[in-house]
């Protein structure tokens, strides 16, 4: 009998302890969300499969006349998407061109972004004559994206000038006759 009662009597002290010890709810309550975001930085010139133009000069019909330039080239199109960081809040994409060819000034202009893209999108500058040295063409970029392909972001304008011209770097006399010469233009986004 008095196991039985010191067993029923631990059995009570160890479910009054036991009750004690449960959690109790409120009427709130919190856990953590761990989110990560990527700093991103991509450009690419758009259409993809069409982004190589060829440019050139019509030859005078009458003495004494310079050649001109064909037709300026309106086809491409500037993408990029960027995730700016804590330490670089803004972006710019800058343009080269690998040869400058005698004779000849290399322009171009991109208009302001278009399409399906938000956030910060870049502004650009005015017309810029191609060099080997990098010019910032698109600047304050943030975190934005232009959307994808043609119709998105910034319309590209190529035209030819003849040396010698309004704004122009190359000199007249320094053009040759040549089938095709090819110049490779290269954007690069990158931070401030």
């Amino acid at each position: 009998m008095k196991k039985l009662k010191l067993s029923i009597a631990v059995c009570f002290l160890t479910a009054a302890f036991s009750s004690g010890l449960q959690a109790q709810d409120t009427n709130t309550d919190n856990h953590t969300i761990t989110i990560s975001i990527p700093e991103v930085a991509l450009v690419d010139i758009e259409p993809a499969a069409t982004k190589n133009i060829t440019l050139g000069f019509t030859a005078p019909t009458e003495a004494g006349n310079p050649v001109t330039p064909t037709t300026s080239n309106t086809t491409l199109w500037l993408n990029y998407s960027s995730i700016k960081s804590v330490a670089d809040p803004t972006r710019n994409v800058s343009v080269n061109v690998n040869a400058v060819i005698p004779g000849i000034d290399i322009h171009v202009t991109a208009a302001a972004a278009t399409g399906s893209g938000g956030g910060t999108l870049g502004t650009p500058a005015a017309q810029l004559t191609l060099s080997a040295t990098d010019q910032t063409i698109i600047s304050g970029i943030g975190s934005a994206y232009t959307g994808n392909g043609a119709n998105n972001g910034h319309n590209l304008t190529y035209a030819l000038a003849a040396g010698s011209g309004p704004g122009g770097v190359a000199a007249y006399a320094d053009l040759q006759a040549t089938a095709s010469t090819v110049a490779t233009v290269t954007y690069t986004i990158s931070d401030n």
